[in-house]
């Protein structure tokens, strides 16, 4: 292994690992409560109490397995991520443990390594003041995403639902459930009520539950009552949201508190979704506070994530929703284990790493502090207004997450905004450029102040995308590039001032130099920043529960080039434009070229220059632009015979007699005055529709008319779903990015639709923009196939449907901006077709449908 990959937590001495636990209160082993009204507080001083962290699945399940199949000790991959959620400042920690893999089918617990690492994982969590709730029983299978197995637990035999109604599974729970809250830690030497680090339990995992209320309220106490009897005092959970129909049964039971999951926008798009999704995100609605029993009760929210959603802009919004709806707990679900990071195989739809995913990391960072600082109950604006909340700042145009405060400045993406008192500041946190540090790698850092004069800068290697993360999930696949380069560095704080040294800490690292007007080069590491004159009193020391040696950080998965590329779909003729890519694994020596021909016979070799370390950009030629189509290559060369060509990442000389692949990008070249597709049913596939529509007869492409053209059907044999709508959104912002020369001179919206109703049907048309503003106007659909124009001008101010549809499924369905402006087609990246608005009730029973086959702009 790489010494920088050290992370010294092995060599901790027991003395140290004393210094960074939590004073325990005495002999209190109880540190939190649910008073009268519902709030969990701290024993001590009875202030409320509020956590937010992470779920981590490692020594479960595929997170287990994928780690022993890479032949890694996983007590030290615990011990590295365990590092950098503590470094990301979360105090946190939840997991539904996988009693499948730790129980016989009577409720046994078994011990085996994975309690075994279970409790090493609780022992490594205490190290670092992060606080633990356990959910006992996940009552599932461990076999996903791989093929699942019979463990002979009672989970494998009984099931979820026959988990909660059979007399049998209910002993075997009971069992299962009071020789776990017996079981001593053999770490800690604890029991789990015992260790005063384990604050609270979760009953057991989403249960679902049927049958009379009752029986629901029935289970949940016995459950709670043997959980008792072990001796168990602290506060227990139960989960309220999973089954809605069940919430007054929940609510009567004899739990202190009940728990929540949010996915806002859905679960498993197996593609990156587009589009600004801050609306999914606007307030957390909670319908039961009708219910009396619910008033007293503690909330928490057990799992949530913006799933497929690569923007590092969510989770402090999803943050201040929670403390607006009164929750005291948030856990994300799941935190991607460091080792299989770079393949996103943990959970495909989840993807967060502080190594490959640093703005989103740093976005959490901030989500983190949102939620410790806003106070619980406050109410926000709605959307846009809730951008700017106490001190934090959200932007989708900037993909931007950012706190600004006299102590602290974190920054999710390049920012230009002023630090409110720089003078002050303790820490920044951050990923590519802001007033106080310039930084050209892509990787994330930290600065922490240690006294005056001394800092310590930890900054992580360059996380560079090379593939959808959440495009079907593959050990096979990277899909992100990890890369150590040494990058240039500056630093502005009076407090270190131009001349200040720069010395390695971290294992391995030998580096050292001084900054000239406080620019340095640097490489990945831990360091210590000292100004001229200044001496650190502690040359060791410990910065909160980080020892300042320690560094964590992957090698990459592929030292191979690699050309990241999005091609634009259409562009204008005879208006030159520029054409980047991403390209990996290159030397100061290598050189890349743009490999161009048009179907007319003008044919280009152009040379790509680098914009920044891994961008490299050229301007692509007018004479080469007529209309028509262009295919084009790009080349990476290594050395004098060494040559990579993308798409396809074939190696050879693509200009040899023998050279015959021949994979290329396109790109269409609109001619003056044409049209602008922004919808095809034949090539568009990746939409968002509602409902779900899994019937083969309820969502179809059907052929057309026209000779290889498709049509999108969507068929429903009625509207009495819980929305009484039926209809789809699509992306389409990349499409107008070409063209964006010509927006202001198209006129009309166009579709070619049908319904194959006998009566005509009216249908919404709703264009959405980047603000999450929307402009909709109606038309009626005929049973035979005709093109309808709609003039830009018509579209009025309208809603939108939330899409993918928010879960839980109380959540709202609609969304309409206030104070909406103009009309602005170069603002729009999302359209809308939907039918069902305006249809009486009495019509819900009958059969729907309609059928878009294109959707253009005209001028």
């Amino acid at each position: 292994m790489h010494p920088l990959l050290r992370t010294g937590i092995r060599a901790f001495t027991l003395l140290s690992l004393l210094s960074l636990a939590i004073p325990v209160f005495g002999q209190q082993t109880n540190p939190v409560y649910v008073d009268k009204q519902g709030v969990l507080r701290w024993q001590k001083g009875n202030a409320e109490a509020n956590f937010f962290g992470v779920n981590y699945t490692v020594p479960f399940a595929y997170g287990y397995r994928s780690h022993k199949a890479l032949g890694l000790d996983v007590e030290k991959a615990i011990d590295q991520d365990v590092y950098h959620m503590a470094r990301l400042g979360f105090n946190a920690f939840r997991v539904h443990v996988w009693d499948t893999e730790i129980s016989d089918s009577l409720g046994n617990l078994l011990q085996n390594e994975h309690l075994r690492l279970f409790d090493y994982l609780v022992h490594q969590l205490k190290q670092r003041n992060i606080k633990i709730l356990i959910t006992p029983i996940a009552f599932w299978g461990p076999g996903y995403p791989e093929p699942d197995i019979d463990t002979g637990s009672f989970s494998s035999k009984y099931g979820k639902q026959k988990a909660v109604t059979e007399e049998a599974a209910l002993k075997a729970q009971e069992r299962y459930l009071e020789q776990f809250l017996k079981h001593v830690n053999p770490y800690t030497k604890l029991t789990y009520q015992d260790d005063p680090d384990v604050i609270a339990a979760e009953v057991n995992n989403e249960p679902h539950h049927t049958g009379p209320k009752e029986r629901a309220t029935e289970y949940i106490n016995r459950m709670v009552s043997v959980m008792r009897a072990t001796g168990w005092t602290k506060p227990i959970f139960y989960n309220i949201s999973e089954s809605p129909a069940y919430a007054d049964a929940v609510a009567k039971a004899n739990v202190d508190g009940v728990s929540f999951q949010w996915y806002p926008t859905g679960l498993v798009a197996n593609r990156t979704l587009q589009g600004n999704f801050l609306p999914h995100v606007d307030k957390y609605q909670i319908p039961f506070d009708t219910i009396p029993q619910f008033a007293g009760k503690a909330r928490m929210v057990y799992e949530f994530d913006a799933g497929d959603i690569a923007q590092p802009i969510m989770y402090p919004a999803m943050a201040r929703s929670f403390r607006e709806a009164g929750f005291q707990w948030a856990t994300q679900f799941a935190y991607d284990p460091m080792a299989t990071a770079y393949a996103n195989t943990e959970y495909q739809t989840h993807y967060v790493n502080l190594a490959y995913t640093p703005s989103k990391a740093i976005s959490l960072l901030i989500a983190s502090k949102a939620f410790h600082k806003l106070p619980r109950l406050k109410q926000f604006d709605a959307y846009p207004a809730d951008s700017v909340f106490d001190v934090f700042r959200l932007s989708y145009q900037e993909q931007l997450s950012e706190m600004n405060t006299p102590a602290e400045f974190y920054y999710s993406n390049n920012t230009r905004t002023k630090p409110v008192n720089a003078s002050k500041l303790r820490h920044i946190a951050g990923v590519g450029t802001s007033q106080l540090v310039q930084y050209t790698g892509l990787g994330a850092y930290f600065l922490d102040k240690l006294e005056n004069g001394v800092w310590r800068l930890e900054v992580m290697p360059d996380a560079i995308p090379v593939s959808d993360p959440f495009a079907k999930a593959s050990s096979r696949k990277e899909v992100t590039r990890i890369q150590w380069r040494s990058h240039a560095m500056q630093i502005v704080l009076s407090d270190l001032g131009q001349s200040f040294a720069v010395d390695a800490l971290n294992e391995g690292n030998r580096y050292s130099t001084k900054s000239k007007g406080g620019s340095f080069q640097i490489e990945p590491g831990t360091y210590l920043l000292t100004k001229n004159g200044s001496k650190r009193k502690d040359p060791k020391g410990s910065l909160a529960h980080l020892q300042l040696s320690e560094f964590v950080a992957p090698q990459p998965h592929s030292s191979d080039p690699y050309v990241t590329h999005e091609p634009i779909p259409e562009v204008s003729a005879g208006k030159p434009f520029v054409l980047k890519a991403l390209v990996t694994d290159i030397t100061p020596q290598g050189k890349v070229t743009l490999l161009m021909n048009n179907l007319s016979g003008i044919w280009k070799t152009i040379e790509m220059k680098p914009l920044d370390v891994y961008t490299y950009q050229t301007e692509v030629p007018a004479d080469i632009l007529t209309p028509g189509l262009v295919n084009y290559r790009i080349m990476v060369q290594k050395g004098q015979d060494d040559y990579i060509t993308f798409p396809g990442n074939h190696k050879g000389n693509p200009h040899a007699w023998d050279y015959y692949q021949d994979n290329k990008w396109q790109l269409y070249v609109a001619a003056e005055n044409s049209a602008l597709e922004i919808f095809n049913a034949g090539k568009d596939r990746n939409l968002m529709v509602y409902p779900n529509l899994w019937r083969s007869d309820e969502r179809q492409l059907i052929t057309a008319e026209k000779p290889g053209q498709l049509i999108l059907k969507l068929s429903n044999k009625d509207l009495n779903m819980n929305e009484h709508v039926l209809g789809w959104q699509h992306y389409f912002a990349d499409k107008l990015e070409g063209r964006r020369s010509e927006l202001a001179e198209f006129q009309k919206l166009v579709l070619r639709a049908r319904t194959d109703s006998k009566e005509p049907i009216q249908v919404k048309v709703t264009l959405i923009s980047t603000e999450a503003t929307a402009y909709g106007a109606s038309i009626t659909l005929h049973n035979t196939m005709q093109e309808m124009a709609i003039p830009l001008s018509a579209l009025k101010p309208d809603k939108f449907m939330l899409l993918p549809r928010p879960y839980p499924g109380f959540h709202p369905f609609w969304f309409q901006a206030a104070g909406i402006g103009s009309f602005r087609l170069s603002q729009i990246e999302k359209i809308e077709v939907s039918l069902g608005q305006g249809i009486a009730p009495e019509h819900y029973d009958k059969p729907y449908s309609f059928e878009i086959e294109s959707i253009w702009l005209s001028k």
